[in-house]
């Protein structure tokens, strides 16, 4: 029984993150393409299930995490607009210089989440593009508009720091929960 029980919230943690991104792909409302985006979902949900457990949207319902999460989605699209404004500056002003290149940054995450997490929120920005990881070393490889000063600790401080210390406020406090 607690295997099926599992198994079904993997399934729908699963669609429900596989429609969401079926709906911001997409971006059209129409019945038919609601209608094929459930079909499509509920087919990832089936094939990918089997793969182990996925977080369901349901847990930003939790206060913390849901103020959290919209606190972090500003805090990055603050981020986005302005690195989109300036590179709409760089296209429209040729006499700025173009120093693009390749750069690597230092990063203090080491597990997959973090990683990953750090990775997005950096390349969503226009300034950078994640090309390259190495976990073990704590690098991350971007490509990046204008490269920033400072060899190593300077991308570091341009690139990797502020993302880490977004995703630092989301986690769990010492001692939060106990009473």
């Amino acid at each position: 029984m607690a295997s099926w029980q599992s198994a079904s919230i993997r399934v729908g943690a699963i669609f429900c993150w596989a429609f969401l991104v079926w709906v911001l792909l997409t971006w059209t409302l129409t019945a038919e393409q609601l209608l094929f985006g459930v079909l499509v979902a509920a087919a990832a949900a089936v094939a990918l299930a089997p793969l182990g457990s996925a977080a369901g949207p349901w847990l930003l319902l939790d206060p913390r995490r849901l103020a959290g999460a919209i606190w972090l989605l500003a805090a990055t699209g603050g981020r986005i607009a302005v690195s989109n404004v300036r590179l709409a500056r760089r296209i429209w002003d040729p006499r700025r210089p173009l120093t693009s290149g390749m750069v690597i940054a230092e990063t203090q995450q080491r597990t997959a989440g973090g990683l990953t997490a750090v990775g997005l929120m950096t390349s969503v920005v226009v300034d950078n593009q994640l090309v390259d990881l190495d976990p073990s070393r704590g690098q991350l490889q971007y490509h990046a508009v204008a490269v920033p000063d400072g060899g190593r600790p300077g991308a570091s401080r341009a690139i990797t720091r502020p993302a880490e210390r977004l995703l630092a406020l989301l986690r769990p406090r010492a001692g939060a929960g106990k009473q």
